[in-house]
């Protein structure tokens, strides 16, 4: 699974990663895989869902989610969830550029943006 190659070559560039980083199949309404990726945190609980803005888009997004509840940390604490936050949102870059960097290797766009196909 290239998502699954992605994630890797991220952590394997030494990135420094305290959460739990998992690549999880997501279907859109076709039942076509569009690739989401998600960041536990270790610190404070949460987590971030790294996904593209939708099928054969090389945009990403991230989706911030937490618990119900206040959450009361202790500084250390607090700096440990910011740095797993720079690191989730420099896997959403690292990600999104791989993604425009296969889209353009793969010939299926123009510079306009349309499809091969569609023209």
């Amino acid at each position: 699974m290239q998502l699954q190659e992605w994630v890797q070559e991220f952590v394997d560039l030494g990135h420094p990663i305290a959460s739990r980083i998992r690549v999880v199949e997501q279907e859109d309404a076709d039942g076509r895989d569009t690739g989401l990726v998600v960041v536990e945190f270790a610190h404070g609980g949460g987590s971030v869902s790294l996904e593209p803005r939708g099928y054969d888009d090389p945009l990403w997004q991230a989706d911030l989610t937490g618990g119900d509840d206040d959450l009361l940390l202790s500084p250390s604490a607090l700096a440990g969830l910011a740095a797993e936050l720079v690191v989730a949102g420099n896997l959403c870059a690292f990600l999104q550029w791989k993604s425009l960097e296969w889209d353009r290797a793969s010939g299926r766009h123009t510079a306009g943006g349309a499809t091969h196909g569609s023209e």
